[in-house]
């Protein structure tokens, strides 16, 4: 879907974003994404979204006056919450598991392209983290909060505050370690064989 008013030029004086509609500016962020992962930071362009895109270079830098906002930008519409509730900590665990790992490719491919870029931009390292990290850690710590309030592991525990680590590492180190994404099954196995005895939970 291409919108020509929205890439017409604003006005003197126009507010920003006046002229681009919710939709149409999801397909910027959209296109920004799908870049970012086929692509790698340092390639995609402000000229390289236009042209995707179908609008005007002067159309992005109106909104966002440079990339690292832009990118910022797509990142934070990315941002999803996740509700998690079997009933049990090891079915929590377990789901939360299978649900990572459905998305496994699709986010591991955006923290590989921005593992140089974020550091240096402090904006874009805070959208990464809202988008990417924040909602599953805030996820895990529910789940095992619920966990403790029904007694199936105390609240002071050692192994319950390596959860978050135990489950964001093995995402992040298996493409590197074995050239494959942690997929829904092998993120499941990794629980059942890692994660739940640690706990003392089966």
């Amino acid at each position: 879907m291409t919108s020509q008013a929205a890439d017409r030029p604003e006005p003197l004086g126009a507010t920003r974003r006046s002229k681009i509609t919710p939709e149409r500016e999801q397909e910027f962020y959209d296109a920004v994404l799908e870049q970012l992962r086929e692509f790698g930071y340092d390639s995609v362009t402000m000229e390289g979204i236009a042209a995707s895109t179908r609008c005007s270079k002067s159309t992005l830098y109106r909104q966002w006056k440079t990339k690292p906002q832009l990118v910022a930008a797509a990142l934070r519409s990315h941002r999803r919450t996740r509700r998690i509730d079997t009933g049990s900590l090891a079915g929590d665990l377990r789901e939360a598991a299978r649900a990572a790992g459905e998305l496994s490719g699709r986010d591991t491919k955006l923290l590989q392209a921005l593992a140089h870029a974020a550091p240096q931009d402090p904006e874009l390292q805070r959208a990464l983290r809202e988008a990417l990290v924040e909602p599953e850690i805030a996820a895990l710590k529910e789940i095992i909060r619920r966990g403790v309030e029904r007694g199936e592991v105390p609240a002071d525990h050692p192994a319950l505050e390596y959860i978050p680590a135990q489950m964001f590492g093995v995402l992040r180190i298996r493409p590197v370690l074995e050239g494959e994404y942690a997929d829904p099954d092998y993120l499941v196995r990794f629980v059942q064989a890692a994660v739940l005895p640690a706990l003392g939970l089966t």
